[in-house]
């Protein structure tokens, strides 16, 4: 049996605790195996999970959600208070401290606000835009990482003027793809520069990638479910549908929603 006091309301102290006192001897065997790779995929998916939540609109969604990301911060951040690393506390440190170096304009230091961008290039010592592309996860969905890389890009003049002058390398991509699966060329690669020149139309026109991407995924999930629930009230399953009949279905499935 742990010792702790119950309370009707709780702080992030308390969290804290309730970690320390879980990964103790004594504890909860599970939380006491756990390392910082075991629960990466977890940080990742609670992060998800509270941005479902923002989308949804719901304030006590969201506040649950915020709550599974702030305990996966917590927990990690216990793992390495007992090797001596750092804290808790250190992490908020972190945080303070880059909030206020990037504030000069509110906290002294500056008359105006400031480029981020450049200010954390310097902060970092980094003396080519290549190296602040270096900094952009290569944990992030890739059409996010697309449109980071693109926008570092860009600040050095290396970007189309327009969205309409990038679906030229749109048109070039697709015919390259193309060929590659006619047998002239590597269908991987070529698939990936169609989507990374797809992202630079959208970036230009000011599209968030992956915001369209899930749109489109759940404007699919609509349009499929209306060709599957015609199929199932028809005589005919849908694996026995001709492709002239899953189009006609599709456009149909379209124009009705």
């Amino acid at each position: 049996m742990i010792n702790f006091e119950r309370k009707e309301l709780y702080d992030v102290y308390d969290l804290a605790e309730l970690f320390r006192l879980l990964r103790s001897e004594g504890g909860c065997p599970w939380d006491r195996a756990q390392t910082h790779a075991s629960i990466r995929r977890n940080m990742i998916e609670e992060a998800y999970e509270a941005a479902e939540a923002i989308d949804s609109g719901s304030p006590d969604r969201l506040r649950d959600e915020l709550g599974d990301v702030l305990m996966q911060v917590v927990l990690h951040a216990q793992m390495e208070t007992e090797t001596g690393t750092f804290s808790l506390n250190d992490v908020a440190d972190g945080a303070c401290r880059k909030l206020i170096d990037r504030h000069p304009h509110l906290f002294g230091g500056a008359d105006a606000p400031v480029d981020w961008e450049e200010l954390k290039r310097q902060q970092r010592g980094q003396a080519l835009q290549s190296d602040a592309m270096d900094d952009v996860s290569r944990a992030l969905p890739a059409l996010w990482q697309a449109d980071k890389l693109q926008a570092k890009a860009a600040r050095t003049g290396f970007d189309w003027p327009d969205a309409l002058r990038a679906c030229s390398k749109i048109e070039e991509e697709t015919d390259e793809l193309r060929r590659a699966l006619q047998g002239d060329g590597n269908v991987r690669e070529e698939l990936g520069d169609l989507l990374f020149a797809v992202v630079s139309a959208g970036r230009l026109a000011g599209i968030d990638p992956e915001e369209a991407l899930c749109a489109a995924c759940a404007k699919f999930r609509r349009r499929f479910r209306a060709v599957e629930e015609a199929a199932a009230a028809g005589d005919k399953p849908m694996s026995d549908l001709t492709l002239e009949e899953w189009i006609a279905r599709w456009k149909a499935a379209k124009e009705n929603s």
